[in-house]
């Protein structure tokens, strides 16, 4: 019988096909373009492969693709039909079980399922992976530190899929907020592999929530070949990077980040990537600054994708863009056909509750932000600030939000929540150059102009320390 490089049983599988398998594996890790060709040769090699086409029905869901779900759903459910459970082994059962529950639309029963699989099966680094992204796009950030965690122990140092693990579990530590030891660990994870890409991003990260963006431009500056082509997340990274260069103050920096490589004429119109574009210009937008016909672009783009629902983050970004561009009735329509989805989908679907709790006020709050409602966008988002990671994302990315809650407060005549607000973002990240700029702008509106003084020199000095990054 077939096993993987870690003796896990591959039923209905040959050798051709479990080599395949191995390399789909590293590339996944790796977050490496040819894990999709490696996928298909597998299922081409042996079609009566379970992991085959569990693989191909992973991968059709990681890119929060609704057309991509879709597709995947139709050609596992041909699969399944013909499928004998009976003759799978028991690991092999559970990801099947996985993978329907996520083409299902439940997505955190696919991870509940995949915690129980690393519990018996610690070395599946399947399963490892694709959990850790679940937990990732459910914004859970203990299960994403711990479901890593609690199987690196039964792992050998010298293992090639090691490294990748230390990636993965650097990126949830930085999550549950132990900015250190993340660091440590991901510096780990690419000395070890120099293009884990995933790792990098771990460790830009822990750069970004400690305000040490000046380390952050030089360390992806001197790491420049190893994530910016050739991999997933190119792009991703890329806006970490931009967001370093609007910390220290470069807008043309900024521009020039996203022109290149953000959004332009080359960019297919992927969703995750898109929405990077989109979270960048509504920083801008917070800050008053002119982006010219990028907006119009990029809305075009997202309009052009015509999603239905399928994953709330993926539609509050695109109403960024719709409002951003001033097309408000499309980012109206868009909400209108959230509400209606509602009204008809079933609970047990995991965006059922992102959508309606979450993805919905924020999706209005946009709205009104973009019509200078500012006190409709306190309304909004007062409620639902410390439940926004329940719709996915990272701190850095749901950050985005709120800021918009912030400049909201204080364009409101909210001051006391300004006020509150601020406090609690300067004492957990003193290093901002946006926070300080934010509490002086709420001090000129308070008439207290020599605290406004200070913190406006505050910010310019720390925006000019990260700067020094450059040279």
């Amino acid at each position: 019988m077939k096993t993987d490089r870690h003796a896990h049983v591959l039923s209905g599988t040959g050798d051709e096909a479990a080599r395949h398998y191995e390399r789909a594996l590293d590339a996944l890790l790796f977050f490496r373009g040819e894990v999709a060709d490696e996928a298909q040769a597998m299922v081409a090699a042996s079609p009566d492969s379970a992991m085959a086409h569990v693989f191909g029905a992973y991968l059709g869901l990681l890119g929060t693709e609704e057309k991509e779900a879709a597709e995947a759903r139709q050609s596992f459910s041909t699969f399944r039909r013909s499928l004998d459970l009976a003759g799978l082994s028991p690991r092999e059962k559970m990801h099947t079980a996985a993978a329907e529950a996520w083409l299902d639309g439940d997505m955190l029963r696919a991870g509940e399922i995949l915690g129980e699989v690393s519990s018996e099966f610690p070395r599946d680094a399947l399963a490892l992976a694709v959990g850790h992204q679940i937990d990732f796009f459910t914004g859970d950030a203990q299960r994403l530190r711990d479901r890593i965690g609690g199987a690196l122990s039964a792992w050998d140092d010298d293992d090639p899929h090691f490294g990748p693990l230390l990636g993965m579990y650097a990126f949830g530590l930085e999550e549950a907020g132990h900015y250190g030891r993340a660091e440590e660990v991901g510096l780990r994870a690419v000395e070890r592999h120099p293009r884990d890409v995933w790792g990098i991003h771990a460790v830009v990260h822990t750069y970004e929530m400690r305000g040490l963006f000046g380390d952050g431009i030089r360390y992806l500056d001197a790491r420049t070949p190893d994530w910016a082509e050739g991999n997933y997340l190119s792009v991703h990274n890329a806006w970490h990077y931009a967001l370093y260069a609007l910390e220290a103050g470069s807008v043309e920096r900024v521009l020039g980040v996203y022109d290149n490589t953000l959004h332009n004429e080359q960019s297919q119109a992927v969703a995750m990537e898109l929405l990077d574009a989109s979270a960048l210009l509504w920083r801008l937008l917070l800050a008053d600054i002119e982006v010219e016909t990028r907006w119009a672009e990029l809305a075009g783009a997202w309009a052009g994708r015509q999603d239905g629902a399928h994953y709330a983050f993926n539609d509050v970004h695109a109403v960024m863009a719709y409002a951003g561009a001033g097309r408000l009735s499309d980012a109206e329509r868009l909400v209108k056909h959230r509400e209606q989805w509602l009204d008809r989908s079933s609970p047990a679907v995991s965006n059922h509750a992102m959508t309606r709790e979450i993805g919905i006020p924020v999706c209005r709050a946009l709205i009104a932000y973009r019509q200078q409602q500012y006190g409709r966008v306190v309304e909004l988002l007062a409620p639902i600030r410390y439940r926004l990671n329940s719709f996915g994302g990272s701190h850095a990315q749901r950050d985005a939000i709120q800021r918009t809650l912030v400049e909201a407060a204080i364009r409101s005549g909210r001051h006391d929540l300004a006020r509150t607000l601020l406090s609690e973002r300067i004492n957990l990240r003193p290093i901002c150059p946006y926070n300080w700029r934010a509490r002086a702008r709420l001090d000129d509106r308070l008439g207290d102009a020599s605290r406004a003084a200070a913190a406006r020199a505050r910010a310019e000095e720390q925006a000019a320390a990260g700067a020094a990054a450059w040279g």
